[in-house]
């Protein structure tokens, strides 16, 4: 979801240097899992709503354009746990409750707040039906500080239309229907029929199966969606609106599917917006493409209008305050990261939002590729304004956290983008997005489970990228000293955090841009596992400058200095002099010869300049390497012995 946007906002050869890995563990990280949070019930009643299952539910009510003002009936499909004597769910107790039904029988219940409580004698297994008759007026912000967002009535500012809409992300359902507000638990289909003045449309979820004209000046919408759903994404909204449909027809799709638009009955509208209402075609597709089909193919994707200043995801029919390509494709991507896959706590919303964010970065990249660079800059520039702050939400009932454009939309999408640069495989990462999606498919996760998934797909081990930038807080700065020694280049890279009490040091690898004089610039990309780090790269020519550290922007970093130093020698942590390599020849047409003065315990690595490795290998001072059936080009020679000394060679294939 995003609240508030501004469109302004929404709007080489390259070598690797690798080092030794250190170990992490992921005991803090595990520790930090929080799940059963509410805004409205203690934990004890947290507890009881748990003992069931909820498996439908339908909602029938009626609604105007007017006022916020509902009334109807809410049924809950449920099947119990384990033997019940009673059953838990919320509704805001400013509504009136006209009668409560246990299987059709009325039955007596009990309130304690905004909690209902309906005795009953369920055994482990059995199904039941609560039904509940209710009306009344959704609470405000006044009447409701820890909400009051869950159903609105506005007129647009720009449009002049009057419109009634829910959004109950994060606990706000429960201030508009009768409901079991657990992440955990998804409804596998929910029905939902509005009955609402007959020159206004009405709505939501699904399929629109029936408008049946009641002959009262009324007119009853009936959807019906026939895949799991959280409660906060079952929405409804009810304007004078006109219906405007496209088709997208996405690869894997048995048929196009409905893009279904309810726009402003005003004439100015449409025109205003629909080239960027078709977009949400291009947008389909891509994804589609990037993450598997879109989720709801069967069903549709569509818009309502609404007076707010940005968007809500609901599942299949977006709310929508304007079109903007950004914020546009950022609903519609929720519909995979959020909606197919949502997050198990509030905790965990990145899950959500980081994603749904990054796929702006995403469709910019694909399709206005000239704003991709300026998109992450900007990020970059929002997340750096204050030193700290963490992705992972410590406090899920403070909804400024959950919702923190800074952290949970910025930061969170600029993390997703270094691990990726981890990855250093675009194939194998979103291999792994693909496959975190199908293991989790309309069902909840966490962070961790995203972990998970691109470990398996990437061989990456992303425990101390989590720690720090998912779980951790602040940001580096970077410095460099260089120095030049015959044809080796002598470099030390430092950095300094800016919450160095909660996360000190950040391992990600970083890429540094070297010019070089009579040669083309050449970037490297070196792998950190400390705070000072040393190196040695043989055979760079005449390097003139460091012109950039991190030049492609994988990592939320600034830089510091830049310093060239003749009297800097690089920290001696290489092979010792006894140990001097021959490598020959060099270039070669792929057979290599590579021996040592001294014996020992050695490993070889060969890698692309891509960072794949080719080849390893343990020798004691003599091997050759045949890369006669690899492609020609450079390539990198890293040789590390049994103390962790190590020393890298560039070579050459004709």
């Amino acid at each position: 979801m995003k609240k508030q946007i501004l469109l302004s906002i929404f709007a080489t050869c390259s070598l690797i240097v690798f080092s030794q890995k250190k170990e992490h563990s992921c005991s803090s990280v595990k520790s930090k899992i929080n799940l059963s949070k509410s805004a409205s019930l203690t934990v004890a009643q947290i507890a009881q709503t748990e003992r069931y299952d909820v498996h439908y539910y339908t909602l029938d009510v009626e609604m105007t354009n007017l006022s916020t003002d509902i009334a109807g009936t809410s049924e809950i499909y449920g099947t119990a746990n384990e033997n019940l004597d009673t059953v838990w769910f919320e509704l805001f107790n400013s509504f009136t409750i006209n009668d409560i039904r246990l299987n059709g029988i009325t039955t007596p219940y009990a309130r304690q707040g905004s909690a209902i409580k309906v005795p009953v004698n369920i055994l482990a297994g059995e199904s039941f039906v609560i039904a509940t008759d209710y009306q009344g007026t959704p609470p405000t912000a006044v009447s409701n500080p820890l909400g009051g967002s869950g159903m609105t009535n506005d007129s647009s500012p720009s449009w002049g239309n009057q419109v009634t809409w829910s959004l109950s992300e994060p606990y706000s359902a429960y201030e508009w229907w009768p409901c079991k507000q657990s992440l955990r638990d998804k409804a596998d289909s929910v029905s939902v029929k509005i009955t609402v003045p007959s020159t206004c449309k009405a709505g939501s979820n699904g399929i629109l199966e029936n408008v049946i004209d009641l002959g009262n000046g009324k007119s009853r919408y009936e959807w019906k969606h026939r895949h799991p759903i959280d409660y906060y994404l079952i929405s409804v909204a009810v304007a004078e609106y006109v219906e405007y449909n496209v088709y997208a027809n996405p690869v894997g799709a048995t048929s196009p599917i409905l893009v279904q638009n309810f726009i402003y009955n005003n004439p100015q509208t449409l025109p205003n917006f629909q080239a960027d209402i078709d977009e949400t075609v291009n947008f389909i597709e891509l994804y589609s493409d990037m993450f598997g089909l879109y989720p709801f193919a069967d069903e549709k994707y569509g818009h309502c209008m609404a007076p707010l200043s940005g968007g809500m995801e609901h599942q299949t029919m977006t709310t929508q305050g304007f079109f903007e390509k950004t914020l546009t494709s950022h609903e519609l991507a929720h519909q995979w990261f959020g909606d197919k896959v949502t997050c198990a706590s509030w905790s965990d919303i990145w899950v959500n939002e980081g994603f749904a964010s990054y796929a702006e970065y995403l469709m910019l990249e694909n399709l206005y590729p000239s704003e991709e660079i300026t998109d992450m800059n900007t990020r970059h520039n929002n997340i750096m304004q204050q030193p700290g702050g963490s992705v992972w939400v410590l406090d899920s009932l403070n909804e400024g956290a959950i919702f923190s454009s800074r952290l949970v939309y910025d930061k969170g999408a600029a993390i997703i983008h270094t691990m990726r640069f981890l990855a250093n495989n675009d194939a194998l990462f979103f291999q792994g997005l693909r496959n975190y999606l199908t293991d989790f498919s309309d069902s909840v996760s966490v962070g961790l489970d995203v972990k998970a998934a691109l470990e398996n797909a990437t061989g990456v081990d992303y425990t101390a990228n989590f720690e720090e930038w998912y779980f951790g807080e602040g940001f580096p700065t970077y410095s460099a000293v260089w120095n030049k020694i015959g044809a080796n280049l002598q470099l030390k890279i430092t950095h300094t955090a800016s919450v160095p009490a909660f996360t000190p040091t950040f391992t990600n690898p970083i890429e540094i841009k070297f010019t070089r004089t009579a040669l083309p610039d050449t970037t490297i990309r070196f792998d950190i596992q400390s705070n000072d780090e040393s190196f040695v790269i043989q055979n760079m020519g005449s390097v003139s400058n460091i012109s950039s550290i991190d030049p492609n922007n994988w990592i939320i970093n600034r830089t510091g200095s830049i310093v060239y130093d003749n009297q800097f020698v690089a920290s001696n942590d290489k092979l010792t002099n006894d140990e001097i390599i021959d490598i020959f020849p060099n270039p070669s047409n792929g057979v290599i010869n590579i021996s040592l003065k001294k014996v020992g315990k050695y490993t070889i690595d060969v890698l692309d300049t891509k960072g794949r490795l080719i080849s390893q290998k343990n020798f004691d001072k003599n091997i050759q390497i045949d890369l006669t059936k690899e492609l020609k080009g450079m390539y990198l020679i890293q040789i590390s012995n049994d103390e962790g000394r190590q020393t890298i060679r560039k070579i050459v294939k004709n």
